[in-house]
């Protein structure tokens, strides 16, 4: 009997133990809140960004701000101080690395709930036009726990193995023993290179050219994302959207090509801008038609991604009102890109064509 009370008092102590133990890791990992579910930094540490994933939703919801930087992973080299600076805003960036419109809809719905935003600086990918126009956050295995406003599933941020022995080091680590800069959140630029090697090397060309696709091959999802960003508009009629094509690669364009996919792709933009257009608190620019820029691969480190200069450039291109899209002009825009596309085609690729620069995607009999 006297075995058995000391059992059950041992049992008793150690539950106590293990109770104290998980109360204490769930008030650390609460205070410190690397993914800032809960809160905006305490203690004076910095917003340490750099996971968008499991980061971008809390601190849409619990961050200062009144400007958004929405867009793929081409808009996370921005320097938020750039904006900031220039339209006398506070702003954060909503990044989701494909760009798919639902994705960033669901973003910005996700910061209109609580703030008044007075700018959303808006990238516009092509693929984004045409791809699916249901949200992917679930289906690629984001961490939705942290998406939700269930505090039943947050035991798996509070007992987080990695929350509490990686990622709360690593932010008071960047907080208060480094020179990290809050305005470069999401930038992945610092340890990348750019230049034709890099460009060339990540560029697996099409080994064929495919037929030209009909130019309303993608109006069904073309529509349903028109749609998503129209609604955004028309909701916040007091937001200024500033809405911009950023200038990807002549490597992007020779991809496109030979997927038969370029008479497409400029119907999805013609029909998005146009549509965008029809409302007094939009304004567009396109500066995929700037051949300085996207002939010259030393502003790539692959078809897409550009160096933060080529960021800044937009930006101040679009202050200065250059490049701006209109109503009056919008299909010449459009047209002038096409023709870009054309003298690519004609004009660059058959050099690196007789250099053999180009890989080639890898055939059945290959693998």
């Amino acid at each position: 009997m006297k075995r058995d009370t000391l059992s059950s008092n041992f049992i008793k102590k150690f539950l106590a133990v293990v109770l104290f133990l998980l109360i204490i890791i769930a008030i650390v990992v609460y205070v410190f809140d690397p993914f800032y579910h809960y809160h905006k930094p305490w203690l004076g540490m910095k917003a340490v960004l750099n996971d968008k994933e499991y980061q971008c939703v809390g601190t849409l919801r619990n961050f200062d701000y009144d400007a958004l930087l929405v867009g793929s992973s081409v808009m996370e080299n921005n320097d938020n101080s750039w904006y900031n600076d220039a339209y006398n805003v506070k702003s954060i960036k909503a990044i989701r690395s494909y760009g798919a419109t639902a994705d960033l809809c669901y973003l910005m719905d996700v910061a209109f709930e609580e703030h008044d935003i007075k700018y959303v600086f808006y990238n516009i990918d092509p693929s984004s036009l045409y791809g699916d126009t249901q949200t992917t956050f679930e289906s690629t295995g984001c961490p939705m726990y942290l998406y939700d406003r269930n505090p039943f599933n947050d035991i798996q941020y509070l007992f987080n193995k990695d929350v509490l022995f990686e990622k709360i080091p690593y932010e008071i680590a960047s907080s208060f023993f480094t020179d990290y800069d809050e305005n470069l959140s999401y930038n992945w630029a610092k340890w990348k290179s750019f230049g034709p090697d890099m460009a060339l090397g990540l560029y697996y060309r099409p080994n064929e050219v495919e037929p030209m696709k009909a130019a309303d091959t993608f109006d069904e999802n073309l529509k349903g994302n028109i749609e998503l960003l129209v609604n955004e508009v028309e909701q916040h009629p007091k937001t200024q959207f500033i809405f911009f094509y950023p200038p990807y690669s002549m490597l992007w364009w020779d991809m496109t090509y030979r997927y038969g996919e370029t008479e497409a792709i400029i119907r999805c933009e013609k029909e998005m801008t146009k549509a965008l257009l029809s409302h007094d608190n939009v304004k567009v620019f396109c500066f995929q038609n700037e051949p300085d820029i996207t002939t010259d691969l030393n502003n790539y480190m692959d078809t897409i991604h550009f160096s933060p200069d080529i960021n800044r450039l937009m930006l101040d291109k679009i202050i200065e009102g250059e490049d701006e899209v209109t109503t009056g002009n919008y299909e010449k825009v459009f047209d002038g890109v096409k023709e870009f596309s054309d003298t690519v085609q004609r004009d660059i690729i058959p050099e690196y064509e007789r250099n053999e620069l180009f890989n080639y995607e890898s055939t059945d009999e290959e693998e």
